[in-house]
Parts: C-alpha cells; sequence; structure tokens
C-alpha cells in the first residue's frame, strides 16, 4: 500500500465517519474533505474546485429551479389533482394514485421536494376520506424515493454518476437509460406497499372533516375565532407584568394578538413586553375566559370582532396558517423560546402537531424535529414572511400566493423545452438550465426566488464529493480496494459479483448520503468490472441505482422527513422497508443481468 493510498483511505474513512456519526452536517463535511485533499498533495488545488462547475451540480441547480416554478406556478397540481379524483373512495386505488403520481414526479423533481409537496395533499385526503394519515405518507414517500430512477435526473446519485462515467471515459447514460428499472421498481414497489406494506403499518388516528381553508383550520385544531378588546386601567394589577408573569396563555388560554399603545400597534408582542396603562390588549380566546382575565386584572373588555371577517380593527388581514419545519431547517434542535418566534416574526405559536399528536398550551420550551407542524396565528404578511427562507414551508394556502399569477403553462412548456433537449442529445447541464433560465425570462420562477429555489447544502455536499472521487482514482486507491474485493470474489459468477455490488450499495447509503456512496463505489466496480469482463458500465448503473435503496431505517432525508410527520418508528421502517430493500436490489440485480450483460 502506497502512502497516497493510505492518506486517501484516511480521507475515506473519515468522511464515512462524518457521514455516519453526523458530528457535522454533510455539506460542512464535504467542504472539509475538498479542502483537506489538496492540502495532503491528493489532487491539484484546481481541482478541488472542479465540482462547482461540474455537470452534476449545474444539473441538481437547475432541477432544483424547474422544481420550483412547476409547484409555484400550480403545475403540479394540474398534474396530480386529476389522478386523485380518479382515485375514487377505496383506500388501495388512493394508495396507487397517490404512490404513482408522487413517484412519476419525482422522476424531474427532487423527491425530498415532492414529498413536501405531497404532505398537505395527503393530510387533506385523510380527513375528507377517513384513511389513516400513516397508511398513506410512508408509500407516498416510499414511493418518491422509487420514482428517482425513473430518469438519470430523478436523483443527486444518478446525476452524478454520469459524471463520473465521463471521468473514466466512458460513454454516459442518456435521460432514459434507466426508466425501464424505474417503472418495474415503482409498479412493484406500489403493489407491495398496497398488498403487503400497509398491513405492517398500525393504524393511526385520522383526521377530523375539513371545510375551506381559516374554517378547517380551526375545526380541526378546535381554535378560537373571537377577539376582545382589554383595555388597561389606572389600578390594573396587570401594570408592570408580562404574559409569563400574569400567565396569559398557560392559565387562560389567551392569546395576545396585538397591542395598541398611543395610535402605534405591536403585532405578537414579545412575551416580555410589559403592560402599562392605557394600552389596549387585542385578544383571542373565549368570552368566558376573557371575562375571568378581565376580573383579575381590572380590565374594560368588549368584543372587537371575528379573527376570520373583516370587522375587527387592525386585524382585517389576520389568519391561522400551519407551518412545516422540513430537513434542515435551523428550527431543529431549536425551542420556540430559543428561536423567540414572537419577538423575530411577530406571529404567535397556538399549537404544535407532531406526528399525529396535537398539543397545545405552553410547549415553547420543547425541541422541534423535522416534520413538526406548527399552527401559528398572525398579519398574513408576517407569516409570509416567515417562510420566505428554508426553515419553515406553508402548509396553510395563505391570501395573494404568489403562484396564481403565474401560468402554469408557461412552466409546464419551458420543462418540456428542457427534457426535450436532453433528448436530443445535448448535454445535460445546458439543457437543464435552458430550461431554468426560460422560467426565469417568462417569470415563472422570479430572479430573487432562484436562490432561496436551490438546495445549497447538496449543491455544497457534491461540489465536496466530487474532488474525493478525482482523489480515489488518481491515488489509485480504487483499483486497490477492487483488487482486495476481486481477490474475495475471485472465480465468482456474474449473478454473485452483482449481489455483491447490489447489497454493498445499499448497505452503504443507509448511513452514506446517495450521492456520497455512489462517488465511493463507482470508480471500484468500474475497476471491478475490467478485471473479471463485466461490462464496468453495467456495475456502475447497479451501484448507482442501489444507491437509492433506502427503506430500512430513517437516515435518508426523505424517511426523516415524514418519519416526524407520520409519527412513524423505526420499527415501522424495519417492517415495512426490509422487504421493501430485498425486492429493490432483486429487481435491480435481474434487470442488469437480463438487460445490459
Amino acid at each position: 500500500m502506497s502512502y497516497d493510498i493510505a492518506l486517501t483511505l484516511l480521507v475515506l474513512a473519515a468522511a464515512i465517519f462524518m457521514f455516519v456519526s453526523e458530528i457535522l452536517r454533510v455539506d460542512i463535511a464535504a467542504i472539509l474533505i475538498l479542502l483537506v485533499l489538496p492540502w495532503l498533495g491528493l489532487i491539484e488545488p484546481m481541482e478541488a474546485f472542479a465540482g462547482l462547475s461540474s455537470n452534476a451540480v449545474i444539473a441538481v441547480m437547475a432541477v432544483m429551479i424547474m422544481g420550483h416554478g412547476l409547484e409555484a406556478s400550480g403545475a403540479t397540481g394540474k398534474l396530480t389533482g386529476p389522478i386523485i379524483e380518479l382515485a375514487g373512495d377505496g383506500e388501495n386505488r388512493m394508495i396507487s394514485a397517490l404512490a404513482v403520481t408522487s413517484g412519476f414526479l419525482s422522476a424531474f423533481m427532487q423527491n425530498i421536494g415532492v414529498v413536501a409537496l405531497y404532505l398537505p395533499i395527503i393530510r387533506r385526503i385523510s380527513s375528507k376520506t377517513g384513511f389513516s394519515l400513516k397508511k398513506l405518507l410512508m408509500p407516498v414517500g416510499f414511493a418518491a424515493l422509487l420514482g428517482g430512477n425513473l430518469t438519470m435526473i430523478g436523483s443527486g446519485n444518478l446525476i452524478i454518476l454520469n459524471d463520473l462515467m465521463m471521468q473514466q471515459d466512458k460513454d454516459p447514460f442518456h435521460l432514459f437509460s434507466v426508466t425501464p428499472v424505474g417503472i418495474v421498481l415503482l409498479l412493484i414497489g406500489t403493489i407491495y406497499l398496497i398488498l403487503m406494506g400497509k398491513k405492517f403499518l398500525p393504524e393511526g388516528k385520522v383526521l377530523q372533516d375539513e371545510e375551506d381553508k381559516q374554517k378547517q383550520l380551526v375545526r380541526d385544531w378546535n381554535l378560537e375565532t373571537s377577539i376582545f378588546r382589554c383595555r388597561v386601567l389606572e389600578d390594573s394589577p396587570l401594570i408592570g407584568q408580562t404574559q409569563e408573569s400574569s400567565r396569559m396563555w398557560a392559565d387562560f388560554g389567551l392569546v395576545l394578538t396585538a397591542l395598541e399603545e398611543e395610535g402605534d400597534v405591536k403585532y405578537a408582542p414579545w412575551r416580555f413586553t410589559r403592560f402599562f396603562e392605557g394600552q389596549n390588549l387585542l385578544v383571542l380566546g373565549t368570552e368566558k375566559k376573557i371575562a375571568e382575565f378581565a376580573r383579575n386584572f381590572s380590565l374594560e373588555y368588549v368584543k372587537a370582532g371575528e379573527c376570520m371577517d373583516k370587522t375587527c380593527e387592525n386585524l382585517e388581514v389576520s389568519g391561522y396558517a400551519e407551518l412545516l419545519i422540513p430537513p434542515g431547517s435551523d428550527f431543529t434542535g431549536r425551542s420556540l423560546r430559543e428561536l423567540a418566534v414572537r419577538k423575530n416574526y411577530s406571529i404567535n405559536p397556538i399549537k404544535l402537531i407532531r406526528g399525529e399528536k396535537v398539543i397545545s398550551g405552553d410547549f415553547s420550551d420543547f425541541k422541534m424535529r423535522p416534520g413538526d407542524i406548527l399552527v401559528f396565528f398572525g398579519l398574513i404578511e408576517n407569516i409570509k414572511k416567515a417562510v420566505r427562507g428554508e426553515d419553515l414551508i406553508a402548509l396553510t394556502s395563505l391570501s395573494e400566493k404568489k403562484k396564481k399569477s403565474r401560468n402554469p403553462w408557461l412552466a409546464f412548456s419551458a420543462f418540456a423545452v428542457s427534457i426535450l433537449l436532453v433528448i436530443l442529445g445535448f448535454q445535460l447541464s445546458l439543457s437543464l438550465f435552458t430550461g431554468a433560465a426560460l422560467m426565469l425570462i417568462t417569470r415563472t420562477v422570479p430572479l430573487k426566488e432562484i436562490y432561496d429555489a436551490i438546495d445549497w447544502q447538496t449543491v455544497f455536499l457534491l461540489t465536496g464529493l466530487i474532488p474525493l472521487g478525482t482523489a480515489m482514482q488518481r491515488s489509485g486507491t480504487a483499483e486497490f480496494l477492487a483488487s482486495r474485493l476481486l481477490e474475495v470474489l475471485a472465480g465468482s459468477p456474474a449473478p454473485i459479483i452483482l449481489v455483491t455490488v447490489a447489497l454493498l450499495a445499499s448497505f452503504l447509503t443507509l448511513f452514506m448520503s446517495n450521492v456520497a456512496s455512489t462517488v465511493v463505489l463507482v470508480p471500484l466496480v468500474m475497476i471491478m468490472g475490467e478485471e473479471t469482463g463485466i461490462d464496468p458500465r453495467s456495475l456502475a448503473l447497479l451501484a448507482g441505482i442501489c444507491a437509492s435503496n433506502s427503506f430500512l431505517l430513517p437516515t435518508h432525508q426523505v424517511n426523516a422527513f415524514f418519519m416526524n410527520a407520520g409519527d412513524y418508528s423505526s420499527r415501522d421502517f424495519m417492517k415495512v422497508g426490509f422487504p421493501m430493500t430485498v425486492l429493490y436490489a432483486g429487481v435491480s440485480v435481474l434487470f442488469i443481468y437480463f438487460i445490459f450483460l
């Protein structure tokens, strides 16, 4: 073993440790790898940053922009709505419709985006039909992972696979090279989820029926709608106190929506804002509790209106909204008290929905998790500001939502042009970025939304991992590992080698990102193919496909996302995911063996 190989293996081991332990965020770990490699002399400095201009990174960015354009314009709703209507009232037909449509959307959109898009749809379907949320959500999440194999741009591991092909001077796969196995995987996976998978899942609670936007939220979560104006009198015991010390929420269940003082209005005041004589408090709650609170603190009160109509002064554009905490959100692992949501966003947290548990009262010190849903009350304008970043996703349709003014057919057209260019043989990154540019020109995606549409964590993860593949090839590490593996598999028939590659990729992707496992495995299996006489491109494609075989544990970002939203346990994943993992690997091996070899 040479010095360079030893160093590369050390970096590889450190990378795997960081990805498995999550001691650092995956993108930060990837950037550290990017920096360490040239400092150790394993690659040239310019090669360390080659990932920024790679075909894979540009293609991923373009797909994210176009996915945002399709969603923001309402185009995805036009795709899924009619199919969902055709599903009827049967649970099996509903699972089929949701799984197939989400799977086909994942062929061209990031799978995490598809699941985030479908979560509010599934919640609505659950409340209308009485189907358990648990029976619907996991099939959609798994189908999104399966659907990523319908095209070579459906998942990051398949996109980067073509970059690795070109690095090895091999012909890249065309857009639909993987489509046959993707269709079979999606169909077999859907059949399994309908016939067997849902039987392994416990029955969950069914959401209540719903009506329109605000009324549905009020009905679902038993929310108050009456607004009262309370005036702080001269001798009121409330003077000098705060919401905390007066226990306004803890003892009375009242929400201070706004504070009026000398013509100035503060919406959702900070919990430590002190009360003074002459202030008007706009309070959300029941009249019984308002009367009790007013008696205790010597306040005058009068009903100001309903929060859902325009009779309440200063709060005529307020309402409730469900906001979802996505993976990678800065809210994760932090409490609302630490985040100071009232102070920073001027909105009031009312309810916390964790899976199928609805938590009321004081949950300010609860640590937030991906998949948690928070019901907020406040000005629609302030709620919109809260969801402009990547920390919160609005599940409630907010008034004057941008997508209403956008033409979904322009989004479809731009998307179709990019796919046509790929089919005609033009470079993947150029074709997809042309589609993204068309959405920008037609204002389907405004310029200011582009940066929010791109998942920069994924971009920098790719950027940092591409040089690792270069180092493994240049130092001879990939050849070294392949030769050791060949010694173990010496004389083995092709099916044994294919099964080994499939299982190795499926195992690594449970603890590493699908992109990372692809970068590590593809150079290795291509050398193995050269030595054994098996087509290297076929082995590489098998490794790339099986890098999405992430059903056994909630370690993939999609699984982690819907685990909390559906209140699943790790045992649920193992019961449903183990047969799916075996089916996935088996279908992939058979496809490569009979079609490509």
